[in-house]
């Protein structure tokens, strides 16, 4: 059974907070807003501030990244 550490590590997934710092990383805008307009829609969006209660990320900004995932795989 995976730690509780292991198991946050994979709802990350491959998506870091310095992929942000590189444009080449970044979706297009469309991409982006779709991406947030599922989270929006979604009960495990903190709505105050915008971060996810399953990966902890802030979703205003984890959408924009390419390589980003849902961890509840409602949108790649």
């Amino acid at each position: 059974m995976p730690s509780a550490w292991q198991e946050y590590k994979q709802k990350l997934g491959s998506s870091r907070p310095w992929h942000l710092l590189d444009k080449d990383n970044h979706v297009n805008e469309e991409i982006a807003k779709n991406r947030f307009t599922i989270c929006e829609k979604c009960p495990e969006l903190i709505s105050l501030t915008k971060q996810c209660k399953q990966c902890g990320c802030f979703m205003a900004v984890k959408v924009k990244i390419k390589q980003a995932e849902c961890p509840l795989k409602k949108w790649i």
